[in-house]
């Protein structure tokens, strides 16, 4: 039997995560939307606490433009970017 190299599966583990908070990342976002979600109940603020601190990042560096956050797209795209980058790394790392 043939052990697994541990590398790609943690790459791929990583991947994986990344593409949950994704999902996470765009419930956030789509609930923004509506005025009357209150983030401070518990289900809502759950989501605050996990997605604003990554949200914050991009937000300290893009101010909204006539009230409109642009912020979120620029942090879609850099952890879809970081995704496919671990994906990538994984597959090519069997090697190891």
């Amino acid at each position: 039997m043939t052990e697994a190299p541990v590398l790609p599966i943690l790459l791929m583990g990583i991947a994986n995560f990344l593409q949950i908070y994704l999902i996470i990342l765009l419930i956030r976002v789509l609930l923004s939307w509506f005025p009357n979600v209150n983030w401070y109940s518990p289900p809502f603020s759950f989501l605050s606490q996990l997605t604003d601190p990554y949200l914050n990042i991009f937000r300290g560096l893009i101010p909204p433009i006539g009230g409109l956050d642009f912020s979120p797209i620029i942090a879609f795209f850099l952890l879809q970017f970081l995704v496919q980058l671990l994906a990538g790394f994984s597959s090519s790392a069997t090697f190891f």
